[in-house]
């Protein structure tokens, strides 16, 4: 079995657009978007696909500033976007379509922003 190499690509926000826009030229489709906590900042990942090759790009962000949405790139980003805000509170904005927030109805408002794990509050101190 082969294991394919994956390039990721770390840039700064403020070149996101561009990249995204030369990808769709290029002809790539959009796989998904990931984000994940890392310390006190967010790792938000943009995986693309063509012709079975992935290409991801990484944008690190604070959670205080405002990200751009890809959506009028790609019509479907807003979903993942959506879905970012609600869980992360990273604020996206541009979206083709915005839930303000409700797209996913949590207990805790933006609950992977400062995530709690069950029992941590039952440990004893030492």
């Amino acid at each position: 079995m082969t294991i394919e190499a994956q390039e990721t690509t770390v840039v700064e926000q403020d070149h996101l657009i561009g990249l995204v826009e030369g990808y769709k030229k290029q002809g790539y489709r959009l796989v998904q978007i990931n984000c994940t906590k890392v310390g006190d900042l967010y790792e938000i990942n943009y995986s693309f696909d063509l012709k079975y090759q992935f290409k991801n790009l990484r944008i690190v962000v604070d959670g205080k500033r405002e990200i751009p949405s890809i959506s009028g790139i790609y019509w479907g980003a807003f979903v993942y976007e959506n879905e970012m805000h609600d869980l992360f509170g990273i604020r996206v904005v541009g979206m083709n379509v915005d839930f303000g927030g409700h797209l996913i109805r949590t207990a805790k408002k933006n609950p992977f922003a400062n995530p709690t794990f069950r029992g941590e509050d039952a440990c004893p101190k030492k």
